[in-house]
């Protein structure tokens, strides 16, 4: 199996951030990675990019600490009801997806959020309470909890 170094230019979950050095299998670069514009491959010359990349990156994450932690506690304060069609028994037809609960949350009242950055348990096909993770920042997580309703 050949591997590849490549360099990230945006987060990837269970990957790693933008800047990164990471080695990859070879088709998971070239089908997913290099395609979406998730990465580039690691040169000499790429190695600038990295460092400047990751500059870019420190001085976001020392404004945006503040930020998200003002997020995740206005995200802990809400609540969130996300309308979804059910069948008898509150079984749903489909599932409810992380832009169902991105919906939600603006129609809450609630800030702008990322769907990559939402987190579900698993896949929730059934209607009641559930609890959901949202990544406001690398070093912030909130519990977010939901209801989904018949609707």
């Amino acid at each position: 199996m050949s591997t590849q170094k490549l360099i990230l230019t945006q987060e990837v979950t269970g990957l790693g951030s933008s800047g990164d050095t990471v080695e990859v299998k070879g088709g998971y670069a070239r089908n997913y990675l290099l395609p979406r514009g998730l990465a580039i491959v690691a040169t000499r010359g790429a190695a600038k990019q990295v460092e400047s990349l990751r500059r870019a990156r420190a001085a976001r994450e020392v404004r945006s600490l503040e930020e998200a932690q003002a997020v995740a506690g206005r995200l802990q304060g809400l609540t969130v009801r996300v309308p979804a069609r059910a069948g008898a028994g509150g079984r749903l037809f489909g599932r409810v997806t992380t832009a169902d609960v991105v919906n939600a949350v603006t129609a809450a009242g609630g800030p702008e959020l990322d769907r990559r950055r939402v987190e579900l348990p698993s896949s929730i096909k059934t209607t009641g309470r559930h609890t959901v993770t949202v990544r406001v920042h690398p070093e912030v997580t909130s519990q977010l909890p939901i209801e989904v309703v018949a609707g």
